[in-house]
């Protein structure tokens, strides 16, 4: 399995960005597929999910909620990451890969990095 997670770039505090995340090895459209983030000096953390076809339940952490917006492409094998609204504290590296819990984690991949600053 390999990951690719593209999109991310400097963008000004209440601007807007939009990270794609494509994989070799495993079907995105029928996995929980979750985005997460990392700060260096921080642990890991969850961003957002969105269940496989059939359901595309999602879920936000608290932090980006109203925000943020996990989709998914099923033509095109691809979750997307919509980040509005962007704050400093949005700025990691962000990364993506299975729902932790929903099966076995996928090797991680390096992450596009977000910075966001005036």
């Amino acid at each position: 399995v390999q990951l690719q997670a593209s999109g991310g770039g400097l963008v000004q505090p209440g601007g807007s960005l939009r990270l794609s995340c494509a994989a070799s090895g495993v079907d995105l459209t029928i996995n929980a597929v979750a985005w997460y983030r990392q700060v260096p000096g921080k642990q890991r953390e969850l961003v957002a999910y969105i269940h496989g076809r059939g359901t595309g339940t999602t879920g936000y952490a608290d932090t980006v909620k109203g925000r943020f917006s996990i989709s998914r492409d099923n033509a095109k094998a691809t979750v997307y990451l919509q980040m509005n609204n962007l704050t400093s504290d949005d700025t990691a590296v962000y990364f993506c890969n299975r729902r932790q819990g929903w099966g076995p984690m996928w090797p991680w991949a390096q992450g596009t990095l977000v910075t966001v600053s005036s």
